[in-house]
């Protein structure tokens, strides 16, 4: 046999041992999930009883992180839904629909009846047609005491233009999963990877589905080449031509001993095209990528450009956990196949500089003008170890301004906020950070334009309480909580 009969032997096998898994995990997994599904049907038999459309002017969302933030396809709006809080003894999934008016600075919570019920983890996505839609599949809900896990397989459309929710069933779709990726190209949907827990097993996946938009039916794709390994959290974007998708990093882990368990952060790159049948290819891009990291935020930028933000890279010892948080911004050049750094104009770190010395030439041609802006002092890096009451380490990176006095209004490092881009701005809202073994979620809300490069604005300040956790932990100068009386 030759060497296309092996892999296409060895592809096979990979199925098998997958379809085994998935099934050993269903079935120790089903038990937890028939418990949860009561719990689920009591939010539907409450929001059941809604018969109306209720629109309120509300202040911001409150504190969450894994929800998912969209931009309306026809208004200057911005759409939130879902998403999950943890207080530190109990965990809270919501279902709760926000809409947010960009000009007005204002948002509006909006009761539909009969939505989705609770999830985070989920996965939305806008299109226009039908005067707006919002498609949303998958997502998971969680027991109160954070230990069982329920993964939806659903499939959901918000018709924008009646403030209507329909439950879209259609057999053939993806299994019941979270953390999966979905996005338009042309007139489907496809969803991409995720993973499926129950208390003792998990299973990540690597299969692509596709959701017509014209015939409301799924099939499974089986795209020849080397797929990506099986992983969720990934950054998926369409092709500028909306005849594939690009797939970059994500996260996965494996059982190396009965009770241990291992993680991978990954950082490769692929290319999933379709020219007469679909097909995978690695793609190794030029530029500057960003560090190996997980939970980091994703939109796509003007020119189809996508845009990286934030995120965190644990490193798991015997003894310690240690975790950087970034909040930093990349950018990736879909048609260049190319990443480069998303420096604001005048706040590069020493660091981020020498980094670009090294390719001055390179980078010259994409971001002169900053470059000439820049400051003779610029700001620097700190790297800081944080020893909490348990033990527990915590590196944190801080960056320092370097000529102005005042702190810089932006984004403190953070992982899992949700992100989106209208009419070339980049809106950032909530997220988490983590010291020791406690979470804090955040509800700030930020915003970038991407074409001036120039600053963060602050559409929604920390709140107080969360400043404070911040200055204590060193994720932000204890300084810049002084300005604002926490501390």
């Amino acid at each position: 046999m030759g060497k296309k009969g092996k892999k296409e032997k060895k592809g096979k096998g990979a199925d098998k041992t997958a379809a085994k898994m998935e099934k050993k995990v269903s079935k120790r997994s089903k038990r937890e999930e028939e418990d949860l599904e009561a719990l689920i049907a009591e939010f539907q038999n409450l929001d059941a009883k809604k018969t109306q459309v209720v629109e309120t002017t509300c202040p911001p969302p409150a504190p969450r992180l894994n929800a998912s933030l969209s931009a309306h396809p026809e208004k200057d709006e911005l759409i939130l839904f879902g998403g999950e809080f943890f207080n530190g003894k109990k965990t809270y999934l919501y279902n709760d629909l926000f809409f947010y008016n960009i000009k007005k600075n204002s948002w509006v919570k909006s009761d539909i009846p009969n939505p989705p019920p609770p999830r985070c983890s989920h996965q939305a996505v806008v299109v226009p047609q039908g005067g707006g839609q919002l498609w949303v599949f998958g997502g998971e809900f969680a027991s109160p005491n954070g230990e069982q896990f329920y993964h939806y397989k659903d499939l959901w459309v918000l018709h924008l233009a009646t403030h209507t929710w329909e439950n879209i069933k259609a057999a053939g779709g993806p299994s019941g999963r979270s953390g999966h990726r979905m996005v338009l190209s042309k007139r489907q949907l496809l969803v991409f990877g995720g993973f499926h827990e129950s208390t003792r097993d998990f299973i990540y996946y690597n299969d692509v589905h596709s959701f017509s938009l014209d015939t409301f039916s799924w099939s499974r794709l089986t795209p020849s080449g080397s797929a990506p390994s099986p992983r969720s959290a990934c950054q998926m974007t369409a092709t500028p031509d909306g005849a594939g998708v690009i797939i970059y990093g994500g996260y996965s882990k494996v059982r190396v001993k009965k009770d241990v368990e291992k993680g991978s952060i990954h950082s490769d790159m692929f290319l999933l095209k379709r020219d007469e049948k679909w097909s995978w290819s690695r793609l190794s891009p030029s530029g500057s990528k960003p560090p190996p990291r997980s939970g980091f935020s994703l939109a796509v930028g003007p020119a189809g450009r996508a845009v990286l933000f934030g995120g965190v890279c644990d490193e798991e010892e015997e003894e310690s956990l240690e975790g950087d948080f970034y909040n930093d911004l990349y950018l990736y050049d879909t048609v260049k196949n190319r990443w480069f750094p998303g420096l604001l104009r005048g706040t590069k770190s020493e660091k981020k500089k020498r980094r670009r010395g090294k390719k001055a030439e390179d980078e010259g041609a994409e971001r002169k003008d900053e470059e000439e802006e820049e400051t003779a002092r610029g700001p620097t890096e700190v790297i800081k170890e944080v020893v909490t009451e348990d033990g527990t380490v915590m590196t944190i990176k801080e960056v320092i301004p370097g000529s102005a006095s005042a702190p810089t209004a932006e984004p403190c490092p953070r992982s899992s906020a949700m992100a989106t881009v209208r009419q070339g701005k980049l809106y950032l809202y909530g997220g988490m950070f983590e010291v020791g073994d406690r979470q804090f979620t955040l509800s700030d809300f930020y915003c970038l334009d991407l074409h001036k490069m120039d600053q963060w604005e602050v559409l929604v300040e920390m709140d107080p309480s969360e400043r404070t956790n911040q200055a204590d932990a060193g994720l932000i100068p204890a300084e810049a909580a002084r300005l604002h009386g926490d501390l």
